[in-house]
């Protein structure tokens, strides 16, 4: 049944100026994907080195949490500072700024000896990655129309877990053929490439469809542009979805996936990277699934948001209270399909947000959403690897950590449904009476 107001329309309206899309769009935003997919390599690629990263650099479980910990640090903390730059800036100068800082930041983890160095340079890489995502959704919606919004961010999000395929498929082999220093700087080449790229293709927006000049502001701009994204109920829907659909997934893939299915599961590292790179299959399937479902039908997006948290913590519960040692090979299978789900699912976010906020104000707001997945990822990251070292590596106690956010998150998204909905509808009111006045 849907929350009161829920908007049962089918597909968004066609509003005013809406750009025209075509093959130049696509252009141009696959140029966005590309960096952002690029991003993704780079943020994922500890993910298949972690065992090799706690040899090379003598470290504990919870010492390696703090890799990816800091680096979605940085990366949560700059998403509203991002989404004032794409605000104010446009896309290709914040894109731009973000390629040549997580290039160096690969570069430098691949040349690091030590633990000081490697967390500089991952730091260093959250801080570029973090500008990625948010230009990219700012790219679509200039150069594609309202209506293509929903499939746009879910296959730019399709495209970009193609990287986590390349960290799986690829950097996992060749860290064992060719080393840890040829491997990261080697990866990192492709930086360089995409930073060319968008350097000499690259536009913001179509000709004809440029963004009304930006009055003059002054020092409370900031605080109002945040304000005013945060007092709407879809955007707050939107980050509390986005937490709470978006972290499981994130911390198997970024960190702690490769260790439980190894050193919990008695699997060879081989049969681990199969499973793992199964996540990303089913994210890439069902991403296109939700993105085709919910730009025909706006009602889907909070059932398949909550349908995706309770098939995600029902799979987790399965697989940490089986009564062996091991859990059996289908359901291991069963909980990497219903993972892949979730980066689909946190999607859903920004599609709550969009229609709440105005084009001029959709970068703050979406840095909010963003902000949601990475705080919850950031957190779990930490608290599986303080309770493995507090539990000699008992992974079920450690990861019984998912059910406290999922309940956190969950609890929240109930709450606001509703308000977003009501609200959500009386945007869509006043657009469709201000279209009708708009001289032809």
């Amino acid at each position: 049944m849907s929350a009161p107001g829920e908007i049962r329309a089918s597909g968004a309206p066609k509003l005013p100026g809406d750009p025209p899309g075509g093959r130049r769009a696509v252009a141009m935003w696959g140029l966005g994907v590309a960096v952002y997919f690029v991003a993704i390599t780079f943020r994922t690629s500890l993910g298949v080195a972690g065992i090799d990263a706690t040899e090379r650099f003598h470290i504990n479980a919870s010492a390696l949490s703090t890799f990816s910990i800091l680096q979605l640090l940085v990366y949560a903390g700059m998403q509203i500072p991002v989404g004032l730059m794409v605000d104010r800036l446009g896309t290709k100068k914040v894109l731009t700024l973000g390629v040549v800082l997580f290039t160096i930041g690969q570069f430098g983890f691949a040349f690091s000896h030590s633990y000081a160095m490697a967390l500089a340079s991952r730091a260093l890489l959250g801080c570029g990655d973090a500008m990625t995502f948010i230009s990219v959704l700012r790219l679509g919606s200039r150069w594609f129309p309202a209506r293509r919004g929903p499939l746009i961010a879910q296959v730019a999000a399709l495209i970009g877990m193609a990287g986590n395929l390349i960290s799986t498929l690829v950097l996992a082999r060749l860290l064992h053929h060719a080393g840890w220093t040829m491997t990261f700087a080697g990866s990192a080449a492709s930086g360089v490439l995409v930073l060319a790229l968008v350097l000499l293709f690259l536009r913001d927006h179509p000709e004809g469809h440029e963004p009304a000049p930006h009055p003059h502001v002054g020092n409370g701009f900031v605080r109002k542009q945040i304000a005013a994204a945060w007092s709407e109920p879809g955007t707050r829907l939107g980050m509390w979805t986005h937490f709470t659909t978006q972290f499981p997934a994130m911390v198997f893939l970024l960190l702690w996936g490769m260790p439980f299915l190894v050193e919990a599961q008695g699997l060879s590292r081989a049969e681990a990277g199969e499973l793992l790179t199964l996540v990303v299959l089913s994210n890439m399937a069902v991403g296109l699934v939700y993105g085709q479902v919910i730009a025909r039908h706006h009602a889907a997006r909070a059932p398949i948001a909550l349908s995706t948290v309770a098939a995600t913590a029902l799979l987790w519960a399965s697989v940490l209270t089986w009564p062996e040692q091991h859990a059996p090979g289908a359901l291991l299978i069963a909980l990497c399909v219903v993972l892949g789900a979730c980066g689909p699912a946190s999607m859903i976010g920004f599609d709550f947000a969009r229609p709440a906020n105005p084009p001029e104000r959709l970068g703050t707001a979406s840095g909010i959403v963003n902000m949601g997945g990475f705080i919850a990822s950031m957190t779990t990251l930490l608290a599986v690897g303080v309770l493995l070292d507090a539990t000699d590596d008992n992974y079920r106690i450690a990861f019984a950590s998912v059910f406290f956010l999922q309940a956190l998150g969950l609890s929240q998204m109930l709450r606001l449904r509703g308000q977003a909905h009501r609200r959500e509808r009386e945007h869509v009111i006043a657009s469709r009476v201000q279209a009708v006045h708009v001289p032809a």
